[in-house]
């Protein structure tokens, strides 16, 4: 009988194992799909207070989805077309530069030139190991180009499957919420949904303080780039593309900034040269250092209410988990966590 037992326990033993390995594999499998809703719902969330408020106003909630959701499109056509005429003016610049190219090429003046300026290093053993380079790595270099197209287009189709969602969820929040709402116990109902739409409301002062630190940047660039041409003596090359790529970037938590503040400061040494590039490089420095130190706490704090040592640790564990939208979804968890902590367990010990 004692046998007999044993092996119930561990064949029910195994079975658990194989289903828990047979869910792991889904959900590795929807990973993808997961994280599309997930972001979809984040940004619906936070575009929901807006659209909540136009709705308090006397707006229609499908017209006001309409109206928040055109302003923001508005905004993505601002930023295409700002970028649009300086990928023009560069390719026009490289066709037009092609034929002098070539020319220089088959004249033997890149040779004249290499001998010159490298004269320790031959350029027919330089183009030698070139040619070697690409006939042994041919195939991986055609694969890595193919899978970086692919990865471009999965991008743009993943963007597209997260609009869709987002406007699913916002325009069907209200009924989404009280669906689940009705899946809570009745006798516990009340102080769940308590907690649910403050949770909920921290997600969309989240965003909203994002945003606030991205037109901080982003107006500070404008104009420190304006004060800078005046001092140099001639407008900066695209200060306002610039200066809205640093408001864009400002959008992401722990990595935006330092990464818009790279793509600027190259774009500078590119354009502007010296020494423009050493005062933008100083500037955002200094910048990204008061952001992290002063403007992002105190905004998160009022937003969210989450302590300034708080926010830089879960956004530094989110990011680390899950990339961007780990970043992104790491402080308003935080708050959540934290309102768990106080409304609920605090007071049960408090019983005890």
């Amino acid at each position: 009988m004692k046998i007999q037992n044993a092996f119930r326990l561990g064949l029910l033993g195994g079975l658990g194992v194989l289903v828990a390995v047979v869910i792991g594999g889904a959900i590795g499998s929807l990973a993808t799909i997961i994280t599309y809703i997930g972001a979809a719902l984040f940004l619906a969330l936070g575009i929901d207070p807006l659209v909540s408020w136009l709705e308090k106003h006397g707006w229609k909630r499908g017209l006001a989805t309409l109206v928040v959701l055109l302003a923001i499109l508005l905004v993505v056509v601002a930023f295409v077309l700002a970028i649009i005429p300086v990928i023009v003016e560069q390719v026009s610049n490289l066709i037009e530069q092609a034929p002098a190219v070539i020319d220089a090429i088959g004249s033997h003046q890149v040779q004249t030139w290499w001998d010159a300026n490298i004269p320790w290093f031959t350029y027919d053993e330089a183009v030698a190991n070139i040619t070697k380079f690409v006939q042994e790595n041919l195939q991986g270099i055609t694969g890595g180009v193919v899978g970086t197209v692919l990865g471009v287009v999965s991008g743009g189709f993943g963007v597209v499957i997260v609009l869709i969602l987002m406007l699913y969820f916002v325009t069907s929040l209200g009924s989404i919420k009280r669906g689940l709402y009705q899946l809570v116990p009745a006798t516990r109902r009340e102080s769940f949904v308590g907690i649910a739409e403050q949770i909920m409301s921290s997600v969309g002062r989240f965003v909203v303080g994002q945003v606030v630190m991205g037109l901080t940047n982003g107006v500070l660039s404008a104009i420190f780039f304006f004060i800078l041409g005046l001092v140099l003596g001639k407008p900066l090359e695209y200060a306002a593309l610039l200066a809205f790529i640093a408001g864009l970037f400002s959008l992401i938590p722990l990595v935006g900034t330092i990464t818009g503040s790279t793509i600027i400061t190259l774009a500078v040494w590119a354009f502007d040269g010296w020494p423009a590039v050493l005062v933008v490089a100083i500037y955002y420095l200094i910048y990204m250092q008061v952001e992290a130190y002063v403007i992002s706490p105190n905004v998160m704090n009022r937003a969210v209410k989450v302590p300034g040592v708080v926010v830089v640790v879960a956004a530094l564990a989110g990011g680390t988990l899950l990339g961007i939208l780990g970043a992104l979804i790491a402080i308003p968890v935080a708050a959540a966590i934290l309102l768990i902590i106080k409304q609920v367990v605090i007071p049960r010990q408090n019983e005890l």
